[in-house]
């Protein structure tokens, strides 16, 4: 049978036509087709002000400065997420302050946040790990009584609500990714909804050099920005992505149904959190009964593929890396993050799948653990 990865993102013909029309127009970086995605995001999200980039990385960044989070500033996040998340607090001079993961969603533990601020507490960047996002009235309500901007990291989160109301389209400032493996893609980039327009011009001068143009062909630079601007090429494929996004995550929706049917319960792994109303099912991730295992994580996803079954790991608890270590932290800090991250697979998850393929995919976890077990 074909190998079968964790993901793959569904490219139609009408998509690829669109971007070979934009290659031969002759305007292939920024320009209509990017002003076109940000009009149509905009749409999606309620009409709030929406900016996008090159990646969500760069997003986060961009809000924090707009946030005016500062060197020697403090924010709030959670060390189980891509590693992105915390580099961002670090590029701009601010220093991470991480709160365990809550062991049912996975999310930050919204119950030890207020126990983390501090008077150099600026922000708070929940992440909506594997598309279930953050309880957002909650997160808020601390917020809120605590003076703090909120920057969402819902970038695995696209098409996902909270309570009936669309992510993005309330709230403060909100990190969307189109990375390859995301729910829509642009094959890299991402975006940022903002509160007013204020906030964007300055996001427009962020992410390229911080420049101004006038109509008379003069321009003025009165902030340090980079180098972030989305190319028509990907704006292209995201304009494709963004039309099919709601039929994706139906089908994600209904491919995760399958697997809690089919994936055997005796294995002793932990599912994660069966919600089908609110999470845009990004990824399906059981966690590993370890210590009854005679595998390793790494036997197990060696053993998979030889099987024909792509298995991914999202994600380390990220204090644990050399550069968080070196800032004091270790293990035994944040458990519930540690033992979801040693224990995490992604398994595949993707609108192209039929039903079968679940099916394959948790015969071939049962081939592979039964054995294993202890």
């Amino acid at each position: 049978m074909d190998f079968l990865p964790f993901t793959r993102p569904s490219i139609d013909e009408d998509t690829i036509a669109a971007v070979g029309e934009v290659l031969r127009s002759g305007w292939i970086t920024t320009g209509p087709k990017s002003r076109e995605l940000e009009a149509a995001l905009s749409a999606y999200v309620g009409g709030r002000p929406v900016r996008v980039v090159t990646s969500a990385t760069a997003a986060l960044e961009m809000a924090l400065h707009i946030a005016g989070v500062q060197p020697g500033d403090e924010v709030i996040t959670c060390p189980l997420s891509w590693v992105a998340t915390a580099n961002v607090i670090l590029t701009v001079g601010a220093t991470p302050v991480f709160v365990d993961a809550d062991p049912v969603t996975r999310n930050i533990d919204l119950d030890k946040v207020e126990a983390a601020i501090t008077p150099k507490t600026r922000a708070i960047i929940p992440v909506d790990l594997a598309g279930l996002p953050v309880d957002r009235d909650r997160l808020y309500d601390i917020a809120g009584r605590h003076s703090l901007r909120v920057i969402e990291d819902a970038a695995q989160s696209m098409g996902a609500n909270w309570n009936g109301r669309a992510i993005g389209s309330f709230g403060d400032l909100v990190s969307f990714s189109f990375h390859a493996n995301k729910n829509m893609t642009s094959g890299e980039g991402g975006c940022l909804v903002l509160n007013n327009d204020d906030e964007a011009r300055l996001f427009e001068k962020l992410r390229l050099q911080g420049v101004t143009r006038f109509a008379d062909g003069t321009m003025d630079v009165d902030v340090l920005g980079g180098k972030a601007n989305m190319t028509d090429i990907a704006a292209a494929i995201g304009l494709g992505q963004l039309k099919k996004l709601d039929g994706f995550n139906v089908r994600r929706r209904e491919l995760a149904r399958l697997y809690f049917e089919h994936f055997d319960a005796s294995l002793g792994c932990e599912l994660p959190q069966a919600d089908f109303e609110q999470s845009n099912w990004h990824m399906f991730q059981p966690l590993l009964p370890l210590a009854n295992m005679t595998l390793s994580r790494a036997e197990f996803i060696d053993a998979m593929k030889a099987d024909g079954i792509g298995v991914g790991v999202h994600y380390p608890a990220m204090h644990l890396f050399t550069l968080f270590r070196a800032m004091g932290f270790k293990e035994g800090d944040f458990p519930h993050a540690e033992d979801i991250g040693r224990r995490t697979v992604t398994l595949p998850l993707f609108p192209a799948m039929q039903d079968a393929d679940v099916q394959r995919v948790c015969q071939a976890v049962s081939r592979v653990l039964r054995p294993a077990l202890k």
